[in-house]
């Protein structure tokens, strides 16, 4: 009998602390470090910010970002105000966007890093946000930059956010829904939605079709395609880490 109260007790602990893990609060303060791939548009913050807030259930996000037009991590790393911001230690979340095409791919990994060693160190969890080709710098394609952003993820450990493959897929499904803007660079906004999109899944592990956030200038259907697409390429690339700090 007492052995049986032994092994029902574990039972009951072991239900408890798996309902504890999954119960931990959402992160609600996100900092954006990256260049104008992540301010166009109004920011990937301010959509960040609206989708959670228009999800179920709803999270109130708070933002920060350090973000310089025509930077990659290299230049970045060498500015004061990156590095400031992430040891304020004031955030949850960083998300690191590198502009591949913009450095070197050893570059990349050289100071990603850098990047996701001093986010660590701060307390906060770091999610590679992987971007995409585009052709005026047309020496790396869409595969090499995943290939890329899959190996460092990997090496360090950290969750990836693969919105250069959603745009992929997006085109590959959609080819009529334009992701960049007019200089063929830039994001339009059905490319900043798309991106939002990828970032919300990784960052909260949830499906963000439960958000009812459209921004202007995206039909119903469009939004409910590039939400559906996001989650699909999300756990489609899922490394176990995600969700710890």
């Amino acid at each position: 009998m007492h052995a049986k109260r032994v092994i029902v007790f574990a039972l009951v602990l072991a239900v408890a602390l798996v309902t504890a893990a999954d119960a931990q609060p959402a992160p609600t303060r996100v900092l954006f470090i990256g260049n104008s791939l992540t301010f166009w548009n109004d920011g990937l913050w301010t959509h960040l910010e609206r989708m959670a807030g228009r999800a179920t259930p709803a999270v109130a996000v708070t933002t920060g970002r350090s973000v310089f037009p025509g930077a990659f991590f290299r230049s970045l790393w060498e500015r004061r105000e990156p590095r400031d911001a992430i040891r304020t230690r004031r955030y949850d979340v960083v998300v690191l966007q590198e502009d591949l095409p913009e450095t070197k791919v050893a570059d990349f990994r050289d100071h990603a890093r850098r990047f996701v060693a001093d986010v660590q160190q701060s307390g906060a969890r770091p999610v590679l946000l992987m971007a995409w080709a585009y052709p005026r710098l047309g020496w790396i394609t869409m595969d090499q930059i995943a290939e890329a952003h899959r190996d460092a993820a990997a090496e360090l450990k950290v969750d990836m956010a693969p919105a250069g493959l959603a745009w992929k897929r997006a085109m590959e499904q959609r080819p009529s829904l334009n992701l960049y803007g007019p200089d063929r660079e830039h994001p339009s906004m059905a490319g900043t939605y798309l991106t939002t999109a990828v970032l919300y899944a990784t960052v909260f592990g949830k499906d963000p079709s439960s958000s009812t956030y459209q921004p202007s200038g995206i039909s119903a259907e469009d939004g409910a395609f590039l939400r559906r697409l996001a989650w699909e390429i999300v756990q489609a690339n899922d490394r176990p880490n995600r969700g710890r700090p």
